[in-house]
């Protein structure tokens, strides 16, 4: 009986123990192992109060036996971080130049316009500001500019873009990329009628319009060029000119940007170009919504004459009187005009005949309609108020401001597009500036919904007339009377092809 009791104690210790034994399925460790290490643990230390530091020693002996798999449970520290690369770059900003400044300078000072908008509470911070400067300073010296000036900041999901906004001196045209030229029509040459096979598809009747053509640098919304950076101290890179195809699609669609000049622009209607082709667009049509300067400070030159090319030009006032804080910040917004051109809705500031007559297109056939006739469109010319400016289904266009009620006579007037939320100017005095931050987009009233997708194409145009199969009779009728000659189709033994025998 006693041999028995004890062989029951010793089968239940050696069950207790294997169930101590057994291995987690997810740390691999086992209870037996681990109360060792933990009682081992406590007699090393000693601690005071040991039952109540039990579960802290335990988490302790599983840190140190955990072992990470270097493939999967850590990440690699790059050997540059991007923290260290671009605080490279913009050491390179504070290193001062040896080559002697230009007189005008061609960078403004943009810490002075910085504190103005900084008292109507708009701007990037002083620090920011200033990197921004000296990067301005940089392109200025790396490029043949006559002027350059801190357009702005447009936010993106993955990275931001600076803008500038510049001009070339005279003589000077900024690079361009070439044109791609469009593929040649496989025509096939006359008389080549007979071919092997069914006959080809109709051709399609369909002429595409003809593309409207941009306007050339210095002119319309081409006047000035744009170079971007994602942050001050990088290179800077050289925008596209807007086409008007690429301003046309921009009205329609609403993107955000990605921060890549070279990203897919993928909406409905189909965009003509990538991200840099889009942001310049958009950069073109905020330039001509909320370009403004207080009233008289631009004035048209007398000496030009009266005729359209003088009215899309015009020069500082030498003449021009201040107006003060409370005539600037007047809601009426009598004393704002716009110095920027109005973009039609062909997408140029100086509309052309899409349908120019036969004399004027070269290469055509005499045997073409005439083009029909297109109305010219037209908008505000330069240096209209904006008080002209169309209200938002009541919502007023444009929104004033005094940077301070306390001290009005050194306070500055600010003016703040609700069109283009983002888009401020501030004057004080003879001083004046323009400046956008945001994120590119156009304020609307109601939710973006997608335009629908056009029509369905008709179907083919030529009459075409039904007809029933034929008979199995009527196709032997027709093979028969269309057989070649040679063929007699007499049964024998010459069917097979082979010489008779004599």
């Amino acid at each position: 009986w006693q041999r028995r009791t004890r062989e029951k104690k010793m089968a239940d210790i050696d069950a207790a123990k294997a169930l101590l034994l057994q291995a987690s399925s997810n740390s691999g460790l086992n209870l037996w192992d681990h109360l060792s290490d933990v009682i081992a643990r406590v007699l090393d230390e000693k601690p005071k109060n040991a039952a109540d530091s039990l579960e802290h020693l335990s988490a302790q002996v599983k840190a140190d036996r955990f072992q990470a798999d270097s493939a999967h449970a850590l990440k690699d520290t790059p050997a540059v971080t991007r923290n260290v690369v671009l605080a490279t770059d913009q050491s390179k900003l504070f290193h001062p130049s040896d080559e002697p400044q230009e007189d005008p300078p061609v960078v403004p000072n943009v810490m002075g316009m910085a504190r103005l908008f900084e008292d109507s509470d708009v701007g990037l911070g002083q620090e920011e500001t200033f990197k921004i400067f000296m990067s301005l300073q940089q392109l200025a010296q790396s490029q043949p500019l006559q002027s350059v000036r801190f357009w702005g900041k447009i936010f993106g999901l993955e990275s931001n873009y600076v803008i500038a906004e510049a001009e070339f001196k005279e003589g000077e045209a900024p690079p361009q990329p070439d044109p791609e030229e469009e593929p040649e029509e496989d025509e096939r040459p006359e008389g080549d009628e007979e071919r092997e096979g069914p006959p080809p598809p109709p051709k399609s009747q369909f002429k595409p319009p003809r593309p409207v053509p941009a306007e050339e640098y210095g002119s319309g919304v081409n006047k000035h060029v744009y170079f971007v950076c994602s942050e001050a101290g990088t290179a800077w890179t050289l925008l596209p000119h807007a086409s008007p195809a690429c301003i046309s699609v921009a009205r329609k669609i609403t993107k955000f940007f990605t921060g890549r000049l070279d990203a897919e622009v993928v909406s409905y209607p189909p965009f003509p170009g990538k991200e840099a082709d889009l942001l310049r667009a958009q950069i073109a049509r905020i330039t001509a919504s909320t370009k403004v300067s207080p009233i008289g400070f631009y004035t048209f030159d007398e000496e030009a004459g009266d005729d359209d090319d003088a009215r899309d030009n015009f020069i500082e006032n030498e003449a021009f009187e201040e107006l003060g804080v409370q005539e600037l910040a007047d809601p009426s917004l009598s004393n704002w005009v716009h110095h920027s051109g109005y973009i039609l809705p062909q997408g140029r500031c100086a509309w052309v005949n899409p349908n120019p007559p036969k004399d004027d297109i070269d290469g055509e056939d005499e045997e073409e309609d005439e083009p029909e006739e297109v109305e010219p469109e037209s908008g505000p010319p330069l240096l209209t108020p904006l008080q002209n400016d169309e209200d938002l289904n009541g919502v007023p266009a444009w929104s004033t401001r005094v940077s301070s009620a306390f001290a009005p006579h050194f306070s500055s007037a600010r003016v703040s597009s609700n069109v283009w939320p983002g888009a401020h100017a501030v004057a004080q005095g003879r001083l004046f500036a323009n400046v956008y931050v945001g994120f590119g987009q156009k304020f609307s009233l109601n939710a973006y919904s997608p335009p629908l997708p056009a029509d369905p194409q008709p179907e083919y145009g030529e009459e075409v007339a039904e007809a029933a199969d034929p008979t199995r009779e009527e196709e032997e009728a027709f093979e028969a009377a269309n057989k070649p000659e040679g063929e007699d189709g007499e049964d024998g033994d010459g069917d097979d092809g082979e010489p008779e025998e004599d």
